[in-house]
């Protein structure tokens, strides 16, 4: 038994030393590359983003803002935002392509052939980063893309240090362009489906992000003096031939995600009445082209219902209720992916003006973003629009509501941004819903989803308790 054993084991290790002898060579498969290349990711990380936001701004950012509301499959509509359904759960959007777009920053820093990927990959940091952290408030940030170094379980930054602290938001969008102002080779920048390589209009993004995220934080912080010199500068997004956006098409594989779902899902969203009284109080003709008369109609009306019904307690027809336009189902190629856009910035830089946080006409600016945003939706703007109830000094209302009503109409399906907006602002006034599971509280910030509490269990623990248990009526750091 002994030699028989003997014999079997050199055989074994014969075996194991005749397997394993180059055995990453033979098994490396020549047409799968260990490292993908930056213009690839680039291309990916943006239209993945843009696409996953834009579909999850209208199944549930819209709900939120109440630019839309939901017939059935409603519970985030009726604030159990715990509970995602058609959507609601933008944290893996999020974390997949800072993931991502980290790696075309590490490759931009350790390949010169690549160096021209770091200013736009900071800058798409900065600007994923600050749409998470508007969200959910802390998050895991300065850990959180270290996982090939081990780190699995991140710990959660501040609002405050991800907004301000060296390789936040505000650091990163200051790195990025002077990253592209100093970068001196001639490799052009591939994969770009915001600007097609041109790196003067990545300075242009990221000034434009700059302006929209201190103005976000002004309460928290003196921007004053960075806005001025912003705005005097003027090297931001003016015209919307400038916009950071790509289009979608009417066919795969760039068509809106929700022209392909099936006709249940999209007729699953009406007009909310919050958005046709807003709208028709203004005489928008806008509502023509983001919704469309009800079935039921005789004479072209539109019709909007009360967000968060109890579908079981209140029976609702579609034909009483106004879908959305062609646009969103019929003929997407009319529609976009929304990074941030020329009339967003005007009505930025026209509150700054309004709040006297910069010298500048706040009238002027903000009739400049209206022109813009029609302009955007493809809407003719009617002759006496700035004259009547969007007037900017309008009888009953305030210059900083009426900058804000504007904005919110116009970010239609742009992520959560018209929730964003109401919660810093407290503009427009949206409604009381009609069955909440939130005790008729409307939310302040999204919930951290299950995943984290399973999987980072010690971080989050610290993250809930700072929020009352995860709680989604505790407002951010700017908010606060």
């Amino acid at each position: 038994m002994k030699n028989i054993l003997y014999i079997f084991t050199i055989l074994g290790l014969l075996t194991t030393v005749s397997c394993t002898k180059d055995f990453e060579e033979i098994n490396t498969n020549p047409n799968a590359p260990g490292n993908v290349q930056p213009s690839l990711l680039l291309r990916q990380v943006i239209y993945n983003f843009g696409e996953n936001m834009s579909y999850e701004g209208f199944v549930a950012g819209d709900l939120l803002a109440q630019h839309r509301t939901a017939l059935d499959f409603n519970l985030f509509d009726r604030h159990a935002l715990k509970s995602p359904q058609l959507g609601g759960n933008p944290w893996p959007i999020f974390y997949t392509n800072l993931r991502d777009n980290e790696i075309i920053l590490n490759q931009s820093r350790t390949v010169e052939t690549f160096s021209v990927y770091e200013g736009p990959a900071l800058i798409l940091k900065a600007y994923m980063a600050a749409g998470l952290t508007d969200l959910f408030g802390d998050v895991p940030y300065s850990e959180a893309f270290n996982g090939a170094n081990g780190t699995v379980t991140p710990a959660y930054d501040l609002q405050e240090d991800i907004y301000l602290n060296e390789n936040g938001i505000l650091d990163n969008l200051n790195k990025g362009i002077t990253a592209i102002e100093t970068y001196a080779d001639a490799i052009p920048l591939e994969g770009d489906i915001l600007f097609n390589g041109d790196l003067e209009a990545w300075v242009r993004f990221a000034n434009s992000l700059k302006i929209k995220h201190l103005l976000r934080i002004s309460d928290q912080v003196d921007a004053s003096a960075e806005l001025q010199i912003l705005f005097n500068d003027g090297n931001y997004i003016i015209t919307n031939t400038q916009n950071a956006i790509f289009n979608f098409t009417n066919t795969d594989p760039n068509s809106f995600r929700l022209a392909q779902l099936r006709i249940g899902d999209f007729n699953n969203f009406v007009l909310s009445e919050t958005m046709e009284d807003i709208l028709t109080g203004l005489n928008d003709t806008r509502i023509e082209t983001l919704f469309r008369p009800f079935s039921n109609s005789t004479t072209g009306e539109f019709n909007g219902l009360i967000n968060g019904i109890d579908p079981s307690e209140t029976p609702v027809a579609l034909a009483d209720y106004s879908l959305a336009g062609n646009s969103f189902r019929e003929d997407t190629s009319t529609l976009d992916a929304n990074f941030i856009t020329a009339w967003e910035v005007q009505f930025a830089l026209a509150e700054a003006a309004a709040r006297s946080l910069i010298t500048a006409d706040a009238q002027t600016l903000y009739e400049n973003g209206i022109i813009l945003a029609f302009e955007y939706w493809n809407t003719d703007l009617p002759s006496d629009y700035l004259t009547g109830n969007a007037a900017f000094n309008a009888t009953g209302t305030t210059p900083i509501q009426q900058i804000v009503t504007q904005k919110w109409i116009a970010n239609v399906i742009n992520g959560y941004e018209g929730w964003v907006e109401y919660r810093r602002t407290g503009f427009p006034e949206l409604r009381t819903i009609s069955a909440s599971f939130n005790n008729n509280l409307i939310p302040v910030r999204m919930p951290y989803p299950a995943e984290e509490e399973a999987l980072n269990n010690e971080n989050y623990t610290v993250a809930a308790t700072a929020t009352n248990d995860n709680s989604i009526n505790v407002p951010v750091w700017w908010n606060e």
